[in-house]
């Protein structure tokens, strides 16, 4: 039996709205409490998004498995990252998964409309969220 996986990392745009919102929801419903989060332009997340090419030029949310003893780095964006966190959250919220029966062209068409809108929908949040002090060190940077 090998040793345990690092936790995964959701990588965020800490200066948005909307994602500010999003972390608070999955702090508030994360019942395993494994889950970190960085924002994007942190010093924990620029070398990983460095290793990728197309990552800095996306405007995405980024779910981030460090590599483990026996898998490499893993990468979801977009609409894969949000199903992932919604499987990762598990009881109620994977009805959220129904959502993959379509396409995922059409599933990152919509993800990208409320990407482009997401500061007029939700304003800027002008810094990083603030996590609750029983919660800061899930916080990477």
């Amino acid at each position: 039996m090998g040793a345990v996986p690092p936790p995964p990392v959701l990588l965020y745009d800490g200066t948005c709205g909307l994602c500010a919102g999003a972390v608070r929801f999955v702090l508030r419903h994360d019942r395993r409490k494994l889950l970190r989060f960085a924002s994007l332009d942190s010093n924990f997340a620029r070398p990983i998004l460095s290793r990728q090419p197309e990552l800095p030029a996306l405007d995405t949310v980024v779910w981030y498995e460090p590599p483990g003893e026996d898998r490499p780095e893993r990468l979801l964006t977009r609409s894969t990252a949000i199903l992932q966190v919604l499987r990762y959250l598990g009881g109620r919220w994977k009805l959220g998964l129904l959502a993959a029966v379509v396409p995922r062209s059409g599933l990152d068409f919509l993800y990208g409309l409320v990407a482009r809108s997401r500061r007029r929908l939700s304003g800027h949040a002008g810094a990083c969220v603030l996590p609750p002090p029983a919660e800061r060190h899930r916080f990477l940077d």
